[in-house]
């Protein structure tokens, strides 16, 4: 399993604790404060961009980040695959309807998956949600669960390459992620209030 210390709003300080704690994947919302941080972060790190990318920002991105975790949309995959730089993405579902949150319904990830299948150089690792926000963790479990059973029926569907993984799960519910199968949690408040305050 692949643990994110969801960084945004801390310090290059606060990424370098993290990587002296032994944590060298980290995830940013946005994609400036990510590269203004890095440039003062000397630990060789696993940058991962979690946060909504706006086609705009997609080469300015691609700089820093090596893994995409929250590709919602054809025209952000056109974007993405333009720069022909290898690149590993998750696509986003939206499985529980909120409007506030991307991705793209249950009923629509076959399709967006066939049209990340026309980059060769995008490597699909699996699908990504969000759970609605609730003090029980057990509420976010069909959320989770429904995710994993989307991209095991995508995989016996022939998706080709199989997809390995799923991003899911934050610092209020990643043991129920994880019980669900998650093989990446993006987990912030449960390891930054222990190195240091945020930035802002």
């Amino acid at each position: 399993m692949t643990l994110i210390a969801v960084t945004k709003h801390h310090t290059a300080e606060a990424v370098e604790a993290v990587a002296a704690a032994g944590i060298l994947d980290v995830g940013e919302n946005r994609v400036q404060e990510a590269l203004e941080k890095a440039t003062r972060v000397t630990a060789e790190l696993r940058w991962h961009l979690i946060g909504r990318l706006q086609r705009n920002k997609v080469r300015r991105a691609l700089e820093l980040f090596g893994t995409v975790h929250a590709v919602d949309s054809p025209r952000l995959l056109g974007a993405i695959g333009a720069t022909e730089r290898a690149l590993d993405i998750f696509l986003q579902v939206n499985v529980s309807g909120e409007q506030s949150k991307g991705g793209v319904s249950p009923a629509d990830i076959a399709d967006l998956l066939r049209e990340a299948r026309k980059w060769p150089q995008l490597r699909v690792l699996g699908l990504m949600t969000m759970a609605p926000y609730d003090e029980n963790p057990e509420a976010a479990r069909p959320h989770f669960r429904t995710l994993r059973e989307l991209r095991d029926d995508l995989n016996r569907a022939g998706c080709s390459p199989p997809m390995e993984c799923l991003s899911m799960g934050m610092s209020g519910d990643y043991e129920v992620a994880v019980e669900e199968g998650a093989t990446h949690v993006r987990i912030g408040s449960a390891i930054m209030a222990d190195i240091t305050p945020p930035s802002r």
